[in-house]
């Protein structure tokens, strides 16, 4: 009866291309949780009850309930130019044993930069041994496309989304590059046995799929293990897909966005071997932070995607069946009319979303 009931939401049609139709009013209270932070751009729940956030200007908060954002000492210097600077933090499996936290930024300097993984553990209000443990090859001349997102897998593993450079499209589809992947490591960098292209010449090993352009969404289902990301696309084209170990996810090749010049990047949307995208936005919508909805506080939810959008400034719930299609898309969370970079689900099931504004905030959202 839930499934049919979030089905009354649109088309699958317009799920994949079509602009997005109003659903029904939901009520939702909206607490602001922090305030006055430079583009937070991600966050990590702790088990006491904290909250990490990041801005992208370098800066690791920590966030206890009722007080005011404490700056974690120890972070690593970031490259902060564009849409570089400090990205994702994220928690080991095992952090309430070893306390480590994983953050992804920009490093290196204007003629070669990259996206860079720094594990350290989190004692109090700072960082300690502090270790880089990967980094995206080669380096490139662009302040952009880093991707950046991070998430730890059920077996333990860790994957890294990396952006294209944008001036290095073509390199999405080469193994030999790290630039336009997703990567998959053991908790400490080292490629795993796993890993599709392990072995083949030429390859990096640590490459899990291919074929992106710059993946601003990424998230685990706890219960199915599916893995899910999003990337945007050029002018047009913005994708939503779900991770399969080895696939091509087309870009450059295949895409039904177009230039920013309005020329055509590639006569092919879609192109045999490569994979679709399980949703498109065209126009673009900008997505940016990606979630699985498993909590309490909307049973009907369970198992669809909570996406946010940077353009659009929105939040969407994405109707996800048992098959992992999406079925539908509404637009939630109707007060809030801010850049949207990060989504979360917390313990106790509320939304959390970091907007994307120089004076940004921290929202938590609950029925």
């Amino acid at each position: 009866m839930v499934r049919f009931a979030k089905k009354l939401l649109i088309t699958l049609t317009c799920a994949l291309y079509g602009p997005l139709t109003a659903g029904a009013a939901q009520a939702e209270q909206v607490q602001t949780m922090a305030s006055g932070l430079d583009h937070p751009w991600s966050l990590a729940f702790l088990p006491n009850g904290d909250v990490l956030v990041t801005e992208r200007a370098g800066r690791l908060l920590r966030l206890a309930p009722g007080g005011k954002p404490r700056a974690i000492a120890g972070v690593p210097a970031v490259r902060l130019a564009s849409q570089g600077g400090l990205f994702d933090v994220v928690l080991h499996p095992k952090f309430s044993d070893n306390g480590l936290i994983y953050l992804s930024y920009a490093a290196g300097e204007k003629g070669a930069n990259f996206t860079r993984v720094t594990r350290a553990r989190l004692d109090g209000d700072r960082l300690v041994e502090a270790k880089v443990i990967f980094q995206v090859s080669p380096a490139k001349d662009t302040p952009v496309h880093f991707g950046g997102r991070m998430a730890f897998l059920p077996d333990g593993s860790l994957v890294l989304t990396t952006g294209d450079g944008f001036d290095y499209r073509e390199q999405a589809q080469r193994l030999q590059s790290g630039l336009g992947k997703i990567m998959r490591m053991a908790d400490d960098g080292r490629p795993l046995a796993g890993n599709p292209f392990i072995g083949k010449s030429g390859a990096q090993p640590h490459i899990w799929s291919y074929g992106h352009r710059n993946p601003q969404g990424l998230a685990v289902d706890a219960v199915t293990g599916r893995l899910w990301a999003h990337e945007h696309g050029p002018q047009g084209g913005d994708e939503l897909n779900l991770i399969q170990k080895g696939g091509n996810y087309g870009w450059p090749v295949a895409t039904k966005g177009l230039d920013y010049s309005g020329a055509t990047i590639s006569p092919f949307q879609t192109y045999p071997g490569m994979i679709d995208g399980r949703a498109v936005w065209v126009p673009s919508i900008a997505p940016s932070g990606l979630a699985v909805y498993r909590g309490a506080l909307w049973p009907q939810w369970q198992g669809d995607l909570i996406v946010g959008a940077l353009v659009n400034k929105e939040v969407r719930r994405l109707d996800v069946d048992a098959a992992g299609k999406v079925v539908g898309q509404e637009r939630i969370f109707p007060s809030i009319t801010a850049r949207i970079r990060d989504v979360r689900v917390a313990p106790d099931g509320a939304v959390w979303l970091t907007t994307d504004e120089d004076q940004g905030k921290v929202l938590r959202v609950t029925p």
